[in-house]
C-alpha cells in the first residue's frame, strides 16, 4: 500500500483544480483530526482523506465509461446523478494505484452517500469531507460542533439536510444515504 502522504499530494494536486486541492488538503487533516479524537487508523484517514476527490472533476461522459470500462457496478439511480459516482471511481483508482485496502477503498466509494453499517474509519471520511475548514455553508460550523461530539449524529444530521435539499429541488435522492440514515437510528 502506498503511504506517502506527499506523494499522493502531488499527484492530486496534478488531477484537480486548486479549490479542490484545497478541500481534499482539509479533509486529509480533518480525518486525521476525528480519527485521533476518535481511535481510527490516522495514518489512514489522512490517505483516504487527500485522495478521496481525485476522480470528483470528471465529466459525467467520462465517469460513466471508466464505470463501464473498469466494470464497477452503478444503480439507476447513479447513473441518473453521474457525479455522486467519483466515489466509486475514486476508490477504484486507489485499489489498482495505491493498492488501498477494502475498508479504505470503501469508504472512498461511500464518501458522499454514506452506506448502511459504515466503520469508523469510513464515518470519519463521510463526516470529514463535509466539515473541513474549507467548507461554509450555513450549518458547516455546527456540524462540526457536532461531529466531536458523535459522528453518528454528525452524519444523521448531514443526511437529514441533504435530504431537505434534494426534496426542494425536486432532486433524486440516493437509496445508499437512507439505509445509511435508518441504520444509525436504529443502531445508534
Amino acid at each position: 500500500m502506498v503511504e506517502d502522504i506527499e506523494l499522493l499530494k502531488e499527484e492530486v494536486k496534478e488531477k484537480v483544480s486548486e479549490k479542490r486541492f484545497a478541500h481534499s488538503i482539509g479533509v486529509m487533516n480533518m480525518c486525521e483530526k476525528l480519527a485521533k479524537q476518535y481511535g481510527a487508523d490516522e495514518k489512514k484517514a489522512k490517505l483516504i482523506g487527500i485522495v478521496h476527490d481525485i476522480a470528483k472533476e470528471m465529466s459525467d461522459e467520462e465517469m460513466l465509461e471508466y464505470v463501464r470500462k473498469n466494470k464497477i457496478a452503478i444503480t439507476e439511480t447513479e447513473k441518473q446523478i453521474p457525479q455522486i459516482l467519483h466515489g466509486k471511481i475514486a476508490a477504484d483508482m486507489c485499489k489498482k494505484k495505491y493498492d488501498f485496502d477494502d475498508e479504505m477503498c470503501e469508504a472512498i466509494a461511500y464518501h458522499t452517500t454514506g452506506k448502511e453499517n459504515m466503520t469508523l474509519l469510513q464515518k470519519v471520511l463521510f463526516v470529514g469531507d463535509k466539515i473541513d475548514e474549507t467548507r461554509t455553508y450555513d450549518s458547516a460550523k455546527e456540524l462540526r460542533n457536532i461531529a466531536f461530539q458523535s459522528l453518528d449524529e454528525a452524519i444523521i444530521k448531514n443526511i437529514d439536510e441533504t435530504l431537505k435539499i434534494n426534496i426542494e429541488r425536486k432532486s433524486l435522492i440516493v437509496e445508499e444515504s437512507i439505509k445509511a440514515r435508518n441504520y444509525l437510528l436504529k443502531n445508534s
